[in-house]
């Protein structure tokens, strides 16, 4: 009787024990950045500066493999969200999560007369903006929030809605510039 009577709490003990642990390896497999130095990495890859086999940045995480086949996880900053625009006049591919290392857009280092608002009328971006050697126009912004972007280029205009909410889309590739 005193067997049984022991072996429940030691049951319990180790239940905790196992929680615990998980708990304390879930926290540690994400790499340890600040939110500047994280910008920089995701700008880097973005850029060609970094290379990696895939660099994808989700609405909460930077997940990079690299070349070595090591995998690297980034919290991204709490208050900020990454999104990612590749405007068109040909082509274009569906993208739902950017991949930094892999995504191609067909119009790579031009400039474009960008404008990000918020419902409420409040401007965020209203300036010229070059794209990457990627075809890409990189852009944090304050999570969640409904956003309207205006892009122009050599005469030809898109809009369309974002949010920048939990699970949210970080590559929007369906500007067609008309």
């Amino acid at each position: 009787m005193k067997k049984k009577k022991l072996i429940i709490p030691i049951f319990i003990t180790i239940i905790f024990a196992v929680t615990v642990l998980l708990i304390i390896n879930q926290n540690n497999r994400y790499e340890k950045t600040d939110g500047k130095e994280l910008k920089q990495l995701v700008q880097d890859y973005s850029a060609g500066k970094k290379s990696a086999t895939t660099a994808s940045i989700s609405s909460d995480t930077l997940t990079v493999n690299t070349l070595e086949n090591d995998e690297l996880i980034y919290r991204l900053p709490k208050d900020e969200f990454f999104v990612s625009f590749a405007p068109y006049l040909t082509e274009t591919h569906p993208c739902a999560i950017h991949n930094l290392a892999g995504c191609r857009g067909e119009l790579a280092n031009k400039e474009f007369a960008v404008y990000i608002e918020d419902q409420e009328g409040n401007v965020y971006v209203d300036e010229l903006l070059t794209s990457q050697q990627n075809g890409f126009i990189d852009v944090w912004l304050p999570r969640n929030k409904d956003f309207q972007i205006t892009i122009s280029y050599d005469g030809k205009t898109t809009k369309t809605e974002f949010t920048t909410f939990k699970d949210d889309n970080t590559c929007i590739t369906t500007l067609p510039l008309t």
